[in-house]
């Protein structure tokens, strides 16, 4: 299995979660997701976020806010929407993947939080939906304000694994609170929750950066990392409380935090504008944890190659 950084667009279509897996772990850390929003306007015309992150260095692609029962990608026009995942694929030679969120309806039915359509939320539904559009991965997490807990996210671990197969790759956990009062700052996700993803067929476990929720040391984020590790997962850090629009040496400082915390892929959000992170952002944390090598070769590499 060739580790990531040699991979291009020719390896990523032959691959399944598992062997997606193995090859993430023997890149060593220097592997990166960035999140887009495919339901809002790119941040420019002519070219959707996801082929702009892609052209910054990114080497996976996480779609939020997208609905499953009515795919669509603003600035992606196709004759089918049941092939845009697809051609996504093959425009920007990334693996791609999609944000399904695990609410509690029981909290959701207050008036303190989102009203999901189906299309986003985590189901036996949703997750056949999105396998037949040809995700490469899914992961379970939630934005602001829509009431996922941690006991929600391990059950919709278990479902995905079960409907998507042994061979997709799932990746789950929280970046922020999601508006859970009792699921913040350290107290964010136990050990226990960690573990209990891992059993319930989670391959890669995320984690907030360090430095992105108030407590998240690297030391806190590092003993976090170790449990996955020790449970036979991979870690991945997230960026995801909107200082993906921060100022590139902020964005260095959490991208050099992560990986001394032990991370062995990292992520970046969508909110430096609106949709997208800084695009300036995301090779600068590129660089950071692989050097102008890799980062350059990620984005000058053809999708034909």
């Amino acid at each position: 299995m060739k580790r990531f950084l040699d991979c291009r667009a020719s390896d990523f279509q032959q691959m399944n979660g598992k062997q997606l897996k193995q090859s993430i772990k023997a890149a060593e850390g220097r592997v990166l997701i960035a999140e887009v929003i495919g339901a809002v306007p790119p941040l420019y015309d002519g070219v959707t976020n996801a082929e702009i992150v892609a052209a910054f260095g990114a080497d996976m692609i996480l779609l939020n806010m997208f609905d499953v029962f009515a795919p669509a990608v603003a600035g992606l026009e196709v004759d089918d929407s049941q092939t845009v995942v697809r051609q996504l694929q093959r425009y920007t030679g990334r693996p791609i993947g999609v944000n399904l969120e695990p609410v509690d309806l029981k909290l959701v039915s207050t008036f303190r939080y989102a009203q999901l359509p189906p299309g986003r939320a985590a189901s036996e539904q949703s997750f056949a939906a999105a396998k037949r559009l040809g995700f490469d991965f899914v992961c379970l997490t939630g934005n602001p304000k829509t009431g996922v807990t941690n006991k929600e996210i391990a059950e919709a671990i278990a479902k995905a694994r079960q409907v998507m197969g042994e061979d997709m790759l799932i990746i789950a956990g929280k970046m922020h609170g999601a508006g859970v009062d009792a699921e913040t700052g350290e107290s964010l996700v136990s050990e226990a929750d960690l573990v209990t993803f891992i059993e319930a067929g989670a391959d890669v476990i995320l984690l907030p950066s360090p430095g992105t929720i108030p407590g998240i040391t690297v030391e806190v984020c590092q003993a976090m990392v170790r449990t996955v590790h020790k449970h036979g997962a991979l870690a991945l850090a997230a960026t995801g409380t909107s200082q993906e629009g921060a100022d590139e040496q902020t964005i260095r400082q959490i991208a050099l935090y992560s990986k001394m915390a032990g991370a062995d892929l990292y992520h970046i959000g969508d909110a430096g504008y609106s949709g997208i992170a800084v695009p300036e952002n995301i090779m600068q944390y590129s660089i950071v944890i692989r050097g102008k090598r890799h980062t350059y070769v990620r984005m000058a590499a053809s999708v034909l190659r």
